[in-house]
């Protein structure tokens, strides 16, 4: 297997930070094996949330999602691992809290699309483009776990 360590972002939005499931939320992707290599909390701007959603633009809904997203604080992420990406998406579960699974974040949390909970990378190309957006490169860190490796660490270290 290729020696890769893969990035994704995950962002708790405020909604999560105001219900106290920042914990919750880091438990699960720990509970994955995968690795913490950046947090800091965020009151985001809209140029940082217009870069962010690129992808959204001239969407009838982009302005709410600028102003939803600026309206509190959140808590921004960088986490590593083999397959962090799509493990990621599995473990937040569908954007739609109705369509998400039970025992996913958003199907355990969400009650709207709108105020889901989470945001997380869905490639590799969002991934770097949203790491950017939120850390300077030398917020991101390289550490190695001590004693035991988990999973994930096999592939990687």
């Amino acid at each position: 297997m290729a020696n890769t360590r893969e990035h994704t972002f995950i962002m708790v939005k405020h909604d999560g930070v105001q219900r106290g499931l920042i914990g919750e939320i880091i438990r699960r992707f720990e509970n994955r094996g995968f690795k913490l290599v950046a947090i800091k909390s965020v009151q985001a701007t809209r140029a940082q949330l217009e870069v962010h959603y690129e992808d959204h633009k001239g969407k009838n809904y982009f302005e709410s999602l600028l102003g939803y997203g600026s309206s509190g604080p959140a808590i921004a992420m960088v986490w590593e691992g083999h397959g962090v990406i799509t493990a990621g998406r599995s473990i937040l579960g569908a954007t739609d809290p109705i369509k998400a699974q039970p025992g996913t974040i958003r199907g355990d949390y969400a009650t709207a699309i709108g105020r889901n909970v989470v945001h997380g990378s869905d490639s590799e190309k969002a991934a770097k483009r949203e790491i950017d957006v939120w850390f300077k490169p030398e917020e991101i860190l390289t550490w190695h776990r001590a004693g035991a490796q988990h999973l994930h660490d096999k592939y990687n270290e």
